[in-house]
């Protein structure tokens, strides 16, 4: 199955940490700050599930958490390793199977995109983007490329990222898409974005519009 970190379930935030230090946790905590109270909450590939409590500690109670990830392994972990209050319902599904039945306040999605193709992307932003109510937030974290002079340390670690995990996980992607334009065309708006490990990784909190874009 494309796109499963079921092999990497054991070793992943170890290797993350390693490569990245406390960068990604970073990004997602300045991102998971910007959950209102009493959302709604839609997560999709969250790995290990650590944001849980992440959020937890922010929202100890008031939230409804969707956790869709398509790695048993990952789930798994998520669910023995989750202590909060918040309910949280786990589903077992790849983001463009997941069937949305209910509109979200937040959608979160930190390093999904960097897996797929441009086919996939698509078929997958526009199926959650029809999952987020109007003025709704999109709390994305990914890496990012300078795509006028990208820095060549970037180019080579994001390119063994993608084979590593390429041979490992079956991920699809050659290359990061910029998702940017993507967002732009569906009409959302940054609220604020953050960076870190010189500008490699980003995290920006974006706002569906309120009516149509």
């Amino acid at each position: 199955m494309q796109n499963n970190y079921d092999r990497a379930a054991w070793f992943y935030d170890s290797l993350s940490r390693l490569v990245f230090g406390k960068a990604l946790v970073y990004i997602q905590q300045k991102i998971l700050a910007h959950i209102p109270a009493n959302s709604k909450v839609l997560i999709v590939g969250g790995g290990t599930g650590w944001i849980l409590n992440e959020i937890a500690a922010l929202h100890p109670t008031g939230l409804q958490i969707t956790y869709v990830e398509i790695s048993e392994n990952m789930l798994h972990l998520a669910q023995k390793d989750y202590h909060g209050r918040n309910p949280v319902s786990f589903v077992q599904s790849a983001v463009e199977d997941f069937p949305i039945t209910q509109p979200y306040d937040v959608i979160f999605t930190a390093f999904l995109f960097d897996n797929f193709a441009q086919d996939r992307i698509d078929t997958c932003l526009q199926k959650l983007d029809a999952g987020l109510r109007p003025g709704g937030l999109w709390l994305f974290a990914d890496f990012h490329l300078d795509v006028a002079k990208p820095k060549f340390w970037h180019k080579y670690l994001l390119q063994s990222m993608l084979f590593f995990f390429r041979m490992l996980c079956k991920v699809e992607a050659t290359r990061l898409i910029p998702m940017e334009p993507a967002f732009r065309s569906y009409g959302y708006t940054i609220a604020t974005q953050y960076e870190t490990y010189g500008r490699f990784i980003k995290g920006i909190v974006y706002r569906k519009p309120e009516g149509d874009p």
